[in-house]
């Protein structure tokens, strides 16, 4: 293997780049959001991207990849943003999953043809077992650059670009073809300090025409399997995260995340797929979905082979409140390429956001607030049974919902660029209770502090952290905290470290009825 030395891309130097995508995605949009009117609703624009790629892999089958990135508009043709890749249906990957944060340009060259190019970086692994996955995807870290054209249809564009994907000491270090889908959209956002505030008539009326629905689920899981060949035959129980948005009344399509935390700690998957709703009362709902993904552990531990999932899945929900609903949910999780099935059953919580003025409106719309964070963040003085580690570098995602000025829900996605205990692929999943100082007019400094619970790649994990926030304006802010984290293992080895966290913060809000 060789020396690190001797790699372009160094610890520090990967460091610097994910620092520095922040710094930029930060002064370009507050540049772009210096003169934003104080309470009007303003309308912003987004891009989503569907990509797929066969990668390379010297002395082995490639290993193709889709690729599903949002981004958000900085300014004419710039969008700053943040996904994921996971395989499908070649080689024996399944569990492979990698995400990252990044740039996208477009600008127009003649007629419907647009260039496209991007910059990312970010961090995962994994293989058909621990060692494979050493070798295949190294430390985890990796950067990835691309440039092509695509044709503008209307309400889409499509292409292909060259792209580079290379992941520090590992096989994967491949130019090849990237074929492109582009998804534009717009949604309307309020200001952030505006949250609980009725919007104005003329705001009202643009909303009710062009609001929708979304549903934001948050699910306990559990995969029981049936007849397992991998060496794992516990129950996963896992935890997902699942965005949906409804395109007719009783229509909607959804994309979730989710994690093992028991039984399979870090089994991961991601799903998207289409959903059906029927109402049995105005308090009583059944609905049935259907997903299409990616997933797994390794295959010699949970034989999803290339990782390619199919999901369907029947949910009965019943409305605590008119705006949340518990779900009792079974459904059944298949492997088309391997062995894997599975019988599932869970619980979930679904916050309902309703913004169109159809026969459900009560009343005017008001704001409701939240927060994304953006983090870079560090694990030192770390100790896994009992013996020190090197520290891991870490890029994560947080979302918060406010409960109110001083307190909020947050939830939170990490994972390492480093490699931890030689191997890539460490990841958490967090969520919790935040405790904020309540902001009055003109203050630009807040502290907060947060207890998480979730899971890591030993299993149950609990962080606790403590920080400043400083707002740039109205919509931006940094923020910076020191923690806590711990974990313990089946076999019972405890996972200690101290964690210092950086982060750039996009605050908004969005209309609710």
């Amino acid at each position: 293997m060789h020396q690190a030395s001797s790699r372009p891309f160094r610890g520090g130097s990967w460091r610097f780049v994910a620092l520095g995508l922040l710094a930029l995605a930060g002064a370009t949009a507050a540049a772009e959001q210096a003169a934003e009117p104080a309470t009007a609703l303003r309308r912003d624009g987004g891009l989503f991207t569907a990509e797929y790629q066969s990668v390379k892999v010297p002395g082995d089958r490639p290993i193709d990849l889709i690729g599903a990135h949002l981004y958000h508009r900085l300014g004419e043709g710039l969008y700053v943003g943040a996904g994921f890749y996971a395989p499908l249906v070649q080689g024996e990957y399944g569990g492979f999953v990698a995400a990252d944060l990044g740039l996208h340009a477009r600008r127009p060259l003649w007629g419907r043809w647009f260039g496209v190019a991007g910059l990312s970086a970010g961090g995962g692994g994994g293989g058909r077992d621990v060692e494979h996955s050493k070798r295949l995807s190294g430390s985890g870290g990796f950067a990835k650059g691309y440039a092509g054209l695509v044709y503008d249809f209307g309400d889409f564009s499509a292409g292909a670009t060259v792209a580079r994907l290379k992941f520090r000491h590992a096989l994967i270090d491949s130019s090849q073809l990237n074929l492109m889908l582009e998804v534009p959209f717009t949604y309307l956002t309020g200001p952030y300090a505006a949250q609980g505030q009725r919007l104005s008539v003329e705001d009202d009326a643009r909303v009710a025409q062009e609001g929708g629905e979304s549903l934001l689920t948050l699910g306990l899981d559990n995969y029981h399997q049936q007849s397992p060949r991998g060496s794992n035959r516990s129950t996963v129980r896992l935890a997902d995260l699942q965005f949906a948005r409804f395109f007719s009344a009783d229509h909607y399509w959804f994309a979730s995340l989710g994690m093992g935390y028991a039984g399979l700690p870090l089994y991961n998957q991601l799903l998207g797929g289409l959903g059906w709703r029927v109402r049995l009362s105005p308090g009583v709902a059944v609905y049935a979905q259907l997903g299409v993904g990616s997933g797994g552990y390794a295959p010699d531990v949970i034989d999803t082979h290339s990782g390619l999932l199919v999901y369907p899945k029947l949910a009965a929900e019943v409305m605590v409140t008119r705006d949340l609903g518990l779900g009792f949910t079974a459904g059944a999780m298949t492997a088309p390429t391997g062995s894997s099935r599975n019988l599932t059953l869970g619980l979930n919580l679904t916050r309902h956001l309703r913004a169109g003025g159809g026969h459900e409106a009560a009343g005017p719309a008001t704001l409701q607030g939240l927060r994304l964070s953006v983090l870079h963040e560090t694990e030192f003085r770390l100790r896994y049974r009992e013996v020190d580690r090197p520290a891991l570098q870490m890029i994560g995602l947080q979302l918060d919902l406010p409960l109110g000025p001083r307190a909020y829900v947050p939830l939170q996605a990490s994972g390492a660029y480093t490699a931890y205990l030689g191997y890539p692929g460490y990841a958490e999943i967090l969520g919790g209770l935040g405790l904020q100082t309540r902001l009055e007019t003109g203050e630009r400094w807040q502290a907060f502090a947060q207890a998480l619970v979730g899971a890591n790649v030993h299993g149950r994990t609990v962080k606790g952290s403590a920080g400043l926030r400083w707002l740039l304006d109205e919509r931006l802010a940094l923020n910076a905290s020191l923690g806590r984290l711990a974990a313990r293992s089946r076999g019972g080895g405890r996972f200690e470290a101290n964690h210092v966290s950086l982060g750039l913060d996009y605050r908004f809000s969005v209309p609710t009825r």
